[in-house]
């Protein structure tokens, strides 16, 4: 039945706007007879009436006006997904804007970036970096990287990245001269390089976990960074301990240059997600960058 009332809805639904046949014979290009005669067909169809019709004037009825609230928001997500069908043949074009850490942004997201945005020229890109919790609603972006466990319940979340570690490392020479902590606690009698965390303006407290049992350790020591690369930098000169992402000092590690400490209780966790605002339309440029983005294992 929808399908044979589809031409009268939307006539219907034009007439209602313009509260004209006169207006909507217009906009439409045919004669007022013909829309008078599809929506009295609709009318009859339904065996409802949709429009108080006077000489001066038309208005829906309160049936009518029922319609128009459940007909237009359809047509309207019909309309975006057929423009996106043509954005797609046409060649996407649009503006993205994007919140990361410095980690998950050197070396998950810029990477993939690039072949991308060589792929669509059209397709614009602000990526702002900055490591703390950023709200991207109020910030007026379009999605934002964080860890799976750090994203609030109600975002999307898409994985764009493999399981992570974080390891505590330090050079040769710092440990031969303070010893190789064997557990966690011991960090207290260590140097240890600290994170400043943006947001809460508090220092981080490094994380571990045991036999499914976590332990959070604050540390000390003489040097506090914002920054990922500074920390390992600093740990290379021999200031002290770092936890750092796993992925950051793989060749330092199998140099010699660094060296890991209480493996045992650095376990993998879920690692970078994509999030963004629940909806159900997106932006054709929107939708590439998400099927870009999205991890396969």
């Amino acid at each position: 039945m929808l399908k044979e009332n589809f031409n009268e809805l939307q006539i219907f639904l034009v007439v209602a706007r313009e509260r004209s046949f006169t207006k909507a014979a217009g906009k439409l290009g045919v004669s007022q007879s013909a829309l008078s005669h599809a929506v009295k067909a609709l009318e009859e169809r339904l065996n409802v009436r949709l429009l108080t019709r006077t000489t001066r004037s038309v208005a829906p009825t309160e049936t009518g006006e029922r319609i128009i609230a459940s007909l237009e928001p359809r047509l309207a997500e019909l309309e975006s997904e057929l423009e996106s069908i043509l954005q797609l043949n046409s060649g996407a074009s649009g503006n993205i804007r994007l919140s990361a850490g410095e980690h998950s942004s050197r070396k998950l997201l810029w990477p993939r970036l690039k072949p991308f945005l060589k792929q669509y020229p059209d397709i614009n890109v602000e990526l702002v970096v900055d490591n703390g919790f950023v709200n991207i609603v109020e910030g007026r972006f379009d999605a934002g990287i964080r860890l799976g466990e750090s994203v609030d319940k109600d975002m999307v979340a898409v994985r764009i990245g493999p399981d992570m570690r974080m390891l505590v490392i330090g050079s040769p020479e710092y440990l031969q001269s303070y010893g190789i902590p064997q557990t966690p606690h011991e960090l207290q009698n260590h140097r240890c390089i600290n994170m400043r965390l943006p947001t809460a303006g508090g220092l981080y407290h490094w994380e571990f976990e045991k036999k499914g049992k976590p332990l959070r350790v604050r540390v000390e020591g003489q040097l506090t960074f914002n920054l990922l690369s500074e920390r390992i930098d600093a740990v290379l000169c021999g200031f002290g301990l770092a936890c750092v992402p796993d992925d950051m000092v793989q060749d330092e590690l199998k140099s010699g240059k660094l060296v890991q400490v209480l493996a045992d209780w650095c376990p993998t966790f879920p690692g970078y997600y994509l999030y963004y605002p629940s909806r159900k339309q997106h932006p054709p440029a929107f939708a590439l960058l998400i099927d870009a983005l999205r991890y396969s294992e």
